[in-house]
């Protein structure tokens, strides 16, 4: 687990979110990564694809991160939730392990996860994707900023103190971190 004496205000963190893609379709889904120090500045974009629906989303998210050159400077990714490309489920703790940072999900509104559970039912390899699901940890709730609603955390590699700390330091504009909001912003304007 990572530890941090302190967070200091441009800690460099890289937020991750996918682009836009028609559901219950063969093919692929844009992700994009942008790495911001702290919350205030903008150093830099990443990109990769994975399967819609698919089982690829964990090992083609850390191989986007490996090869970058933001790799060796970057202190913690955090996801727009841990599904992508429909339920392509991001494994935290894999993901953690496989680059050697923390991970945190964060989710603007509460997962269902007894809803999430049947859906899975639904495509091939329940049991892998579910256990997936589980890997993420424990879901709870962070008030980033004070006058928003809160946000809905999970966590591999970082204690829940400290990924606070964090999100509440990198949510500047809105009540999700600078790097997931522009991560989205990028990722929504793509289409395939």
């Amino acid at each position: 687990m990572a530890s941090f004496r302190s967070i200091k205000p441009e800690i460099r963190v890289l937020g991750i979110d996918d682009g836009r893609f028609v559901p219950r379709t063969k093919g692929f889904a844009d992700v994009v990564g942008v790495v911001y120090r702290g919350g205030y500045w903008f150093e830099g974009i990443m990109h990769t694809t994975v399967t819609i629906d698919g089982l690829d989303s964990t090992e083609k998210i850390a191989a986007m991160i490996r090869d970058s050159p933001y790799c060796g400077e970057l202190r913690v990714v955090l996801l727009d939730g841990v599904t992508f490309a429909g339920f392509n489920v991001v494994d935290l703790r894999a993901l953690s392990r496989l680059v050697a940072l923390p991970v945190i999900s964060v989710a603007r509104d509460e997962p269902d996860l007894v809803e999430i559970k049947k859906a899975l039912h639904n495509l091939p390899d329940f049991e892998t994707r579910w256990q997936a699901m589980t890997n993420s940890g424990k879901l709870f709730a962070v008030q980033t900023r004070s006058a928003e609603n809160p946000v809905y955390v999970q966590t591999a590699g970082i204690s829940r103190d400290f990924a606070e700390k964090l999100l509440k330091q990198t949510s500047v504009h809105s009540n999700i971190p600078e790097a997931l909001r522009v991560a989205h912003l990028v990722a929504s304007g793509l289409f395939r």
